[in-house]
């Protein structure tokens, strides 16, 4: 038996009867469609074909209701000093918010990151496949995995699985020997290279941001500055971004985390700025008159030639109505100038203010 065992007779297929050799095929198979440990790349695909086109019908012929929506926020742009990578942590199903601290900027290596946008299980199983595949890479070659490199593989695996229901969109940043690299690619197979990106359902609102204060010369705080703001203002507008805003720069050194801030964080100290750009008080609903006049002076400026079209319906002596240009009275309070803030009498009955108009139509 010693002999056997070592010779490896005993698992010859001639020397088992039939019914082990069928528990062992049986287990075999379990064990490959539970367990993703030998080959990530074979996952267990639905008992039907086109699950992305078919799944919504018999979901709908059972009368159950899984459309989850898909929600998030994350950008990437590249300057003149490496990568920036900033992304929000809310996690939602449908309506429903799961998770206000997930983690949706992933580390591939000491070099290469990549974000997570569309369906979190997708983006969080192929993550991790990628981190390993690189591991491997290094292991192999003894040399980094480049961002292109890894670029293609995930495009290659979108390619696979196109038409079986993934869902994701995700960016990979990182810094190898041709610099910074940002490289988009989605469940579709698509790969694009750019300088700015942004990814998820508040993408709309971080863009408008971007577009406005992205130049490459920036310095590192005006870039951090930048990325928070954006992420922030989506987080504002969009209910399925929230959360905890991470923020990561790449360097020829490697990446490093910049900071993890809360929205509510963030909300305090720009609406600060925004009061104190506009002259107003951050504890007050309206600006005081005695300390804000040159906002008074911006306002008056900025609304003059609106107030010039201003015009007054009143009622004249043969009962017809005419439209009149705006009274004295009325470009003082649109313009709110400084004695109609200061409490200037003004006519408060209807028939005084008929009476004020018929003066000045004389």
């Amino acid at each position: 038996m010693a002999l056997e065992q070592i010779c490896g007779v005993n698992r010859l297929p001639f020397m088992k009867r039939f019914n082990e050799l069928q528990l062992e095929w049986q287990m075999e198979q379990l064990e490959q469609a539970t367990s993703n440990f030998r080959n990530p790349y074979a996952l267990s695909a639905p008992p039907f074909e086109q699950p992305a086109e078919n799944l919504p019908k018999l979901l709908a012929h059972c009368n159950i209701q899984m459309d989850f929506a898909h929600g998030t926020t994350t950008l990437g742009f590249i300057f003149r000093n490496g990568v920036i990578l900033c992304a929000d942590s809310r996690a939602t199903s449908g309506q429903y918010i799961g998770s206000q601290t997930m983690k949706k900027i992933v580390e591939l290596n000491d070099y290469m990151l990549g974000t997570l946008a569309g369906g979190a299980a997708d983006c969080v199983y192929w993550d991790r496949v990628l981190a390993r595949e690189c591991r491997l890479h290094e292991l192999r070659f003894k040399r980094r995995m480049t961002v292109d490199t890894a670029a293609r593989r995930m495009c290659n695996i979108s390619a696979e699985y196109k038409g079986m229901g993934l869902v994701m969109g995700m960016m990979l940043a990182g810094y190898d020997n041709d610099g910074p690299k940002l490289i988009y690619v989605d469940s579709e197979g698509m790969r694009s290279h750019a300088n700015v990106f942004s990814v998820g359902s508040g993408s709309p609102y971080a863009l408008g941001v971007l577009d406005t204060g992205y130049k490459w010369d920036i310095t590192d705080q005006e870039a951090y500055d930048l990325a928070r703001r954006a992420i922030y203002h989506a987080t504002s507008k969009d209910a399925y971004s929230g959360g905890i805003v991470r923020l990561y720069h790449i360097t020829e050194k490697g990446w490093k985390n910049v900071g993890n801030t809360d929205c509510w964080e963030l909300h305090e100290q720009y609406s600060k700025e925004e009061q104190k750009r506009e002259g107003g008080d951050h504890d007050q609903n309206q600006p005081c008159t005695s300390q804000t006049q040159p906002w008074i002076e911006r306002k008056l400026i900025e609304t003059q030639m609106e107030a010039q079209m201003v015009a007054a319906t009143t009622e004249t002596q043969d009962g017809t109505n005419r439209c009149l240009p705006a009274t004295d009275w009325q470009l003082e309070v649109k313009l709110g100038t400084r004695e109609s803030l200061a409490g200037k009498a003004q006519p408060q009955t209807l028939q005084e203010r008929k009476q004020r108009n018929r003066e000045a139509e004389k």
